[in-house]
């Protein structure tokens, strides 16, 4: 299940959001040609990830920050670039370019210290924008629960877009990551399901004083709980294997 888009694009240009894709691309072309290199690489994350237990030792504590900005491979970047284009904008929009900044690394660091406080003594080192993009998410979901998002479903050779309300795409997220951090070991590496849930719970409450401001529940009315722009209007079809009518077979002397 994967977002391609929402149907309320921003109404200004997301510069913010624009600058941090742009950071996280350009500096994952910085180191990718040292990845097959393993002395390199380890000895680059040691410098620039976060690793819980240099935090325990009190040191590296600017890898709370340096460490959203990294990433594992092109698809781990490519996801992450995804679910930042598409939720990223229209928060942008709600709290200014510079108070979205704030925001996004604000909840970067919290779920970075979640992540630390899940496993102290781990060593295996933790990179990656997920924490704060599942800020940005945790957000969204508070102020637009009812906005469209797209999602693609792929399952082997079926595939096919379902336009759904944003609240049951971020809510089933959620207790994903939720449920992928209580059956992980931290220890083991993989996914970092606790900076997940952590960054989006930082989300939903670093975005609920302007929630309270805007009348609460008194703001979904509204604005039905969507972004307050038109919405784009999308083709969106039965993407699927074509069906093959079954041919009768021509009589013959053929076995």
């Amino acid at each position: 299940m994967l977002p391609i888009r929402d149907h309320n694009p921003s109404g200004r240009t997301p510069y913010v959001t624009y600058i941090l894709m742009a950071a996280n691309i350009g500096i994952f072309l910085s180191y990718v040609g040292i990845m097959q290199e393993a002395r390199l690489i380890n000895a680059f994350w040691i410098d620039w990830a976060l690793i819980p237990a240099r935090l325990e030792a009190g040191q590296g504590t600017y890898t709370l920050v340096t460490s959203m900005f990294l990433h594992g491979g092109w698809m781990h970047l490519a996801g992450n670039m995804l679910f930042l284009y598409i939720f990223g904008d229209n928060i942008e929009d709600e709290l200014g370019h510079l108070g979205y900044l704030l925001f996004y690394l604000a909840a970067g660091i919290a779920a970075g210290w979640v992540q630390y406080i899940s496993a102290p003594g781990s060593v295996i080192p933790t990179v990656g924008a997920s924490g704060a993009i599942a800020g940005v998410m945790g957000g969204y979901l508070l102020l637009f629960p009812k906005a469209k998002v797209d999602i693609l479903i792929i399952f082997i050779v079926f595939f096919r877009i379902f336009p759904i309300p944003a609240w049951i795409m971020l809510a089933v997220w959620f207790a994903l990551q939720f449920a992928g951090g209580i059956g992980s070991d931290p220890d083991a590496g993989g996914v970092a399901y606790w900076a997940h849930a952590g960054g989006f719970i930082a989300g939903l409450a670093l975005i609920s004083p302007l929630w309270i401001r805007r009348g609460g529940p008194a703001f979904w009315d509204r604005t039905d709980g969507r972004p307050p722009h038109p919405q784009a209007r999308y083709r969106i079809g039965a993407s699927s294997i074509p069906k093959v009518g079954r041919q009768r077979r021509p009589r013959g002397p053929w076995s």
